[in-house]
């Protein structure tokens, strides 16, 4: 049975849940919505380990993320002067499988470098098949475009206004629009969306400044007084990315957004004014980043990732947050499974979406495991514990303190079993 598709956002989950569909069933007429003017692929530094591994090896893309892998040697806590306080290595996966790691994993890749590997497999795949003479289906990107409004019609699909005005009905329509989705609060409306995300109590702006000469391959970690903290990630390139985390000012930040960009740079300047060690170089360099963005660090949870014939897909439906290290994995394992349920039913989209959301329970409940609340330090007498608690940690090799506070690279999710679905004709 061929349906009609539409996926809004090109991010990570949509245009890989589009590839799998279209592998799936040549004849699936895919459409991708974007409400930005052309492919957005910029971003930070993403990784995916567990059940990522295999699915983008089942895709043939497996390679092709290694050849983007950033070159991030580990990770190190620094004090006020920069001096080493803690230093933790990389995850390899081949050799150290059931071990406790750190913030860097064996692939990690650069969001641009993933978005764009994602997006050539897919145009490349339907000019094969277009090359080949399959008849009928197709996948499309629209670029510029949004939805206004959508109406449900029950097995008759999805009737949807964009906003330039014109309409047109799907059989199925996918949110894969990040964690503040459109497409949630339309399908579920606004008040059962807002109680499906749940703050986490910090705040995080993320951008790039020109490479310093103290950025290299390792990342870095700094505690600053007032509940705020620096992450720093370079991995050779000329670019270094900058993660800034605040508990501090926190009604000003939540109030700027939704104002201009310079009107948000503003507040973050305020916040982190003072905080010491090189937050004056990226303070600086921030007022003429193109790619700054903020937003709260949350998780959403849903009773049930669709309704009628709207289902959701990474983190519109169940976003697990920075915090976990788990957010690509998980919109891979959800784009895998919600194809693989409409290959294997693909008479019958209501049962799939049924069996999509039953088989996503355990993946999104052990991928929103947070191993503790990130609650960084307020007083500069609490800054000099974590330091030097930190300190003592690294040098008796005692690593639980760390870990507790930095994203949780290694838990029952790896455990998790991918299902099968050879309907959906991948390369295993």
């Amino acid at each position: 049975m061929s349906l009609s598709i539409l996926i809004i956002g090109t991010g990570i989950a949509g245009p890989t849940l589009a590839l799998l569909l279209q592998r799936a069933s040549p004849t699936h007429t895919i459409t991708l919505i974007e409400r930005a003017p052309t492919l957005r692929a910029s971003g930070l530094q993403l990784d995916f380990k567990a059940q990522g591994t295999p699915i983008m090896r089942k895709m043939g893309l497996l390679e092709a993320m290694r050849a983007h892998r950033v070159d991030e040697t580990g990770a190190r806590v620094v004090g006020a002067r920069g001096e080493t306080l803690a230093e933790y290595g990389v995850k390899n996966s081949a050799k150290t499988e059931g071990a406790q790691s750190g913030l860097t994993n064996e692939i990690e890749i650069m969001r641009g470098d993933m978005v764009r590997v994602l997006y050539e497999a897919g145009v490349a795949e339907r000019q094969r098949l277009e090359s080949e003479g399959v008849k009928g289906g197709g996948l499309k990107y629209v670029f510029g475009a949004s939805v206004k409004e959508v109406v449900q019609r029950g097995q008759q699909g999805v009737d949807v206004t964009f906003g330039d005005g014109r309409e047109e009905r799907f059989d199925l329509v996918v949110g894969a629009d990040g964690q503040n989705s459109r497409t949630r609060k339309m399908a579920f409306g606004a008040e059962v969306s807002a109680e499906a995300f749940k703050e986490l109590g910090s705040q995080v702006a993320y951008f790039n400044v020109p490479r310093g000469n103290g950025d290299g391959t390792i990342a870095r970690l700094f505690f600053a007084a007032k509940s705020r903290a620096v992450m720093v990630r370079n991995g050779g390139r000329p670019m270094t990315q900058i993660y800034m985390f605040s508990q501090h000012n926190m009604e000003k930040i939540r109030e700027s957004y939704g104002k201009s960009v310079a009107e948000q740079k503003a507040v973050w300047t305020e916040t982190f004014k003072g905080a010491g060690w090189e937050t004056d170089r990226f303070l600086e360099g921030m007022q003429t980043a193109d790619d700054f963005y903020s937003h709260q660090l949350a998780q959403v949870k849903l009773l049930a990732l669709y309704k009628g014939r709207i289902a959701l897909v990474g983190d519109a439906g169940y976003c697990p947050s920075v915090m976990t290290g788990k957010g690509t994995t998980a919109a891979f394992i959800g784009a895998y499974v919600l194809a693989g349920e409409l290959a294997r039913q693909t008479h019958d989209v209501d049962a799939a979406l049924k069996s999509y959301d039953e088989v996503m329970k355990e993946p999104v409940k052990l991928a929103q495991i947070i191993g503790s609340n990130m609650t960084l330090p307020s007083s500069s007498l609490a800054v000099w514990f974590i330091r030097n608690g930190l300190w003592a940690a690294s040098t008796l090799k005692i690593d639980k303190l760390f870990m507790n506070m930095m994203p949780q690279k290694k838990d029952a999710l790896e455990a998790w079993p991918l299902p099968e679905y050879p309907e959906l004709n991948l390369v295993e």
